[in-house]
This record gives C-alpha cells, structure tokens and sequence, in this order.
C-alpha cells in the first residue's frame, strides 16, 4: 500500500484514522530526537528524513538528482514501517537496537535489513525509537554510505 503524497501533513491525513495519532507521535518523536541536518521529506511513497542535497550534493545513487534518504515511515496495509538506514549499514547499531528492544517492550522485534513493523500502534516504543533517532549524525551517515554503497 503506497500513498501517492507530496506533503507530511497530506501523508499523515491519508493514513487510517486509527493509526494516525501514533503514526504523528512516531513521526513527531523522531523528528525531535534526530541531530541537526537531517530534512523531513515525502519520498518514495512514505515519510522519512534524508541528507538534503545542499549538504551532499552527490544525492542517492539508486536515485540520482535526489536526497540521501535515511529514515522513513509508512503506513503499510497491516502495519507501520520504521526504515532505518544506519540499522542496515552500521552492524553494531543494529545489535544495539536488537539487545534494547525486549527492555522497551512486551512483543517480538519485527525486523528485516532496515525494516522495523509494528502491527499494533499500542506496541511501538517511542522511548527507544528517541534514542536509535539520537544515535548517528549526518556526517557519520554519509560516511557510512559512502564506504559501504556508494561505487
């Protein structure tokens, strides 16, 4: 399920009603936590925050011309999507998140490479996902593409 938005508000305003508390307390928390630098954005059919292009004009490679994506949302058909990039580049911060998780909640952790579910927005631990927000600058972001995707 992909909704077609070119604004946050719009994104958000499209979601199911009963997701869309959590859905903008989730975005709202990440939004807050994330180090300075990072740009909230519409792409690739969610809501995210990426490097914009005034701070690494090289941009994306699969996506040339556009910004360094690195963490989006999405209201998927039966559940909200945490992406996060630095979970699938940097190995040590996904063992972090992987160790934290069960001291945030009751629920099995829900992950693929970068993909974190929640099925049920009751279960969605704002306090961990504040402090994986906190955890890598841009610059450390870019480093970290640059060595391990970037050809």
């Amino acid at each position: 399920m992909q909704i077609k938005s070119t604004s946050i508000e719009d994104y958000i305003s499209q979601i199911p009603e009963d997701r869309q508390e959590s859905f903008l307390k989730l975005f709202q928390t990440i939004d807050a936590h994330l180090p300075p630098g990072f740009q909230s954005n519409v792409s690739f059919g969610m809501v995210g925050w990426a490097v914009p292009l005034s701070t690494y004009p090289a941009g994306y490679h699969c996506t040339p011309g556009s910004a360094l994506p690195f963490i989006n949302l999405a209201s998927q058909k039966n559940f909200v999507a945490l992406y996060h990039m630095g979970l699938y580049a940097k190995k040590e911060l996904l063992d972090w998140f992987v160790e934290e998780f069960p001291k945030h909640s009751k629920k099995k952790l829900d992950i693929g490479k970068s993909c974190v579910r929640f099925k049920k927005m009751e279960d969605i631990p704002f306090d961990l996902i504040a402090e994986l927000s906190e955890k890598m600058t841009v610059e450390e972001w870019i480093n970290l593409y640059e060595i391990n995707y970037k050809k």
